[in-house]
């Protein structure tokens, strides 16, 4: 309870300060502006008064003091024009005002809108927030093409007002402070919290990176998509045959994608690629270190054997392990199966940890397998589900994911794990989006082929050409299950590096500062026991 009361008094100073942060700069920008440009058009007003005054002296002279003055109406238009343009911006910042004390409202109610105290945690509120806002600005973007100004508008507006928040999350560091008699005294000061201070601007950026990437497709013309209700001979070989049957069908020149065009869609795939590379290592890094919730925990069964199946078991315990024969094996013909699959195997890798934390025989956790097998199984199902998570980015997350997020109580980690999340989903739509192209190039380029390849699926869009899996294949390179942690950071270092959206120093530095610090599933954490944890 005192808990409650503490988040909630938090909670509501924060608003209070953002609140008085955006009213005094707003209202502050408004009036300055207003001082700023009044008393010039009431000096031409003046001055255009007194040059009519002066008329008759000015027609001695040849009338040129008419032709200085002007027509009077013009200056008076003028004026009213920018009085209603300042009432006109003031009321809009009023109603963003509303706005933003609505969303904050119902972030403090914890989306329980009776008031009765059975909402969610503030961090968990708030996550559902920002992926509802990414869903409802970028769910429609179905083609490649810009962001209409009013969506990209809004989601800058609001992305801005719920990472607000992150200001007020502070740690205490040491600092020096000058006294008056020249002697100088350790004091405590507060500063935002080292993990949201590196990784924010760093999100911020591939954020930018990906919404430049649309906008340079605003003037091109080698390509275009059918309506919804065209028929299948206009849609020709280009149509769909995957479970994206409401995605529209891009349609190329007769002769291909001119060699300009071509080069430039690699490049942005290139380009968002590296960007789904950072996007997936934040995210995978911010859930390796959230705790796993005591009632996923619960619902494990008491060995690895019953959460893998037998056959799985058998395969993975075997002799001689190759990840790559043993997923070759299984059935990954569906997402279903998939995350089925990335379940099993993060269950057992939790089961397996707390096992060889558990020493006690006698714990309901304890097992005849020796502690130096259950380390081998756990590392070959950590290689696989390193190779599924990156040979299939755009399979759901896992139920152990899911607890997690649904569970947390740390705002800072729930802002950049549902940051990183929508930016990795968006990422993986554009990279969808320009296969889609690349696709119906290829099959127009070889019309002979294209009965033989397969359309770019929703889980792996490098999927339909083996001459375009290139870049998403090598994601699996980014966090190998076989290189050492030094060169996983020199792997993430390159991707930086090899970002062809120009960025100002100030954003290549903050790019900079993101380094995997852990593998996805190195440090699944808070896997020791409830009184270790505590």
């Amino acid at each position: 309870m005192q808990q409650i009361q503490s988040t909630i008094s938090t909670t509501l100073k924060m608003v209070g300060a953002v609140e008085k942060e955006q009213d005094s700069l707003k209202i502050g920008r408004f009036f300055k502006n207003f001082r700023a440009k009044v008393p010039k058009a009431v000096r031409r007003t003046k001055s255009m008064s007194g040059d009519k005054g002066g008329g008759e002296e000015g027609e001695d002279e040849g009338g040129a003091g008419e032709d200085h003055a002007g027509d009077p109406s013009d200056h008076d238009e003028a004026l009213e024009n920018f009085i209603a343009a300042c009432e006109a911006r003031e009321k809009q910042l009023l109603h963003d005002m509303e706005q933003m004390k609505e969303k904050f409202a119902k972030l403090l109610l914890g989306e329980d809108m009776s008031g009765g105290g059975k909402g969610v945690s503030s961090a968990l509120a708030l996550s559902n927030a920002i992926t509802n806002l990414a869903a409802s600005v970028f769910g429609e973007q179905s083609r490649l093409e810009p962001m209409t100004a009013e969506r990209k508008s809004r989601w800058r507006k609001e992305i801005d007002w719920l990472f607000s928040v992150s200001d007020c999350i502070v740690e205490f560091v040491p600092s020096q402070q000058k006294n008056k008699d020249g002697s100088n005294m350790e004091i405590m000061i507060t500063k935002q919290r080292a993990d949201l201070l590196m990784n924010i601007p760093a999100l911020r950026t591939l954020d930018a990176m990906l919404l430049a990437c649309l906008d340079s497709f605003k003037d091109q013309t080698e390509f275009y998509y059918l309506s919804k209700d065209a028929s299948n001979e206009e849609k020709g070989n280009a149509r769909r045959l995957d479970d994206k049957w409401w995605l529209p069908t891009v349609k190329v020149p007769e002769n291909g994608l001119s060699d300009a065009a071509r080069k430039n869609l690699q490049s942005q795939k290139e380009s968002v690629t590296q960007v789904l590379k950072l996007a997936m290592s934040i995210n995978a890094q911010v859930l390796s270190e959230m705790e796993i919730p005591e009632n996923y925990i619960e619902s494990l069964p008491k060995n690895g054997r019953a959460s893998l199946g037998e056959s799985i078991y058998r395969s993975i315990t075997v002799d001689f392990f190759d990840p790559n024969q043993f997923l070759s094996a299984m059935d990954l013909s569906s997402e279903h199966q998939i995350l089925d699959l990335k379940d099993r195997i993060e269950a057992s890798i939790v089961i397996w940890k707390r096992k060889m934390v558990q020493k006690d025989g006698k714990s309901a956790w304890g097992s005849a397998v020796s502690y130096e097998k259950r380390e081998l199984f756990e590392e070959r199902a950590e290689t696989v589900l390193h190779i599924i998570k990156h040979q299939y980015p755009g399979i759901p997350q896992s139920a152990l994911d899911i607890s997690k997020i649904q569970y947390n109580r740390d705002v800072g980690q729930a802002l950049l794990e549902s940051y990183s999340r929508i930016l990795e989903s968006l990422a993986f739509t554009i990279l969808s989006r320009i296969g889609d192209v690349l696709y119906a190039d290829s099959v127009v380029r070889n019309p002979n082929q294209s009965t033989t390849k397969s359309q770019p699926n929703s889980t792996n869009p490098g999927s339909g050409n083996e001459a375009e899996k290139g870049n998403l294949m090598t994601l699996s390179d980014l966090l190998t299950w076989s290189a050492e942690q030094l060169e996983i950071d020199e792997e993430v270092l390159d991707c930086k590096e090899e970002m062809s959206i120009e960025m100002d120093e100030k954003q290549m530095q903050n790019l900079n500062s993101v380094t995997v610090k852990k593998t996805y599933v190195e440090s699944l954490g808070g896997v020791g026991s409830p009184k270790e944890r505590h």
